[in-house]
């Protein structure tokens, strides 16, 4: 039986102190760690290697967090999680909404940073049976992560994958905000209050891709005061 692969994990941040204490606790738990000053060496880096997971920061030189997770988008679908010291709605609404899969506000506890990877690497690394999910013309391949509408291919997030494989595995089944939450970063849905700004966004995000006309969605219904539930 080989080696596993090992799990890279991205810091990319102009704060040197930052990136060295991240870089000392993530190398204790195991992964190998590729740091950048910059967007654009993140971004050299995300193109040269196999990421399993990147720590971005917002304001960075050359290319800033957003304009990153929105070309890294383009040539991976490894979970991105900001680290940013901005901490209004907006920003991380703005985040996800251009890829992110999480968001952490600084400061931070270094162990609670690596608790969340570990959580999000379960998620996107766990075994799912079975291997496709189907209800009416969407398919989910949970292998390959390969999402389809009516044989056609619909490039999704890994956070937006999640969700999906959720609502296929129970059609007609209501899923609170705070479930679909907990079933991306891995927390207790009873630990997740004030994610629904989170889940809008990648709902909003899901339906742009997958609805003809998300402005009045056919697959993905609100259900007023409950969540969401995939109707096929």
């Amino acid at each position: 039986m080989g080696a596993e692969a090992p799990v890279t994990v991205l810091l990319a941040d102009d704060d040197p102190d930052i990136v060295e204490i991240l870089r000392l606790y993530l190398m204790g738990a195991g992964y190998d760690v590729r740091t950048a000053r910059d967007g654009e060496q993140a971004l050299d880096i995300m193109r040269a290697e196999e990421i399993s997971v990147a720590l971005v920061d917002i304001m960075m030189p050359r290319l800033n967090g957003y304009d990153f997770i929105r070309a890294a988008r383009r040539i991976s679908d490894a979970p991105i999680i900001i680290v940013s010291a901005r901490s209004m709605t907006a920003d991380k609404v703005l985040g996800l909404d251009v890829g992110a899969d999480g968001y952490i506000t600084k400061p931070f506890d270094p162990m609670e940073v690596t608790a969340y990877i570990r959580a999000m690497l379960r998620r996107v690394d766990a075994p799912t049976a079975p291997r496709v999910l189907s209800a009416g013309d969407l398919a989910l391949d949970t292998e390959r992560l390969a999402f389809t509408r009516a044989g056609a291919p619909v490039a999704l997030t890994a956070a937006e994958l999640k969700i999906m494989a959720q609502f296929l595995s129970a059609p007609g089944r209501v899923f609170t905000k705070e479930q679909l939450y907990a079933c991306i970063c891995g927390a207790d849905a009873d630990q997740v209050a004030g994610c629904e700004s989170s889940v809008m966004v990648h709902i909003s995000n899901i339906r742009a891709k997958v609805e003809d006309d998300p402005s009045h969605p056919s697959y993905i219904t609100t259900v007023r005061g409950m969540g969401y539930r995939l109707d096929v």
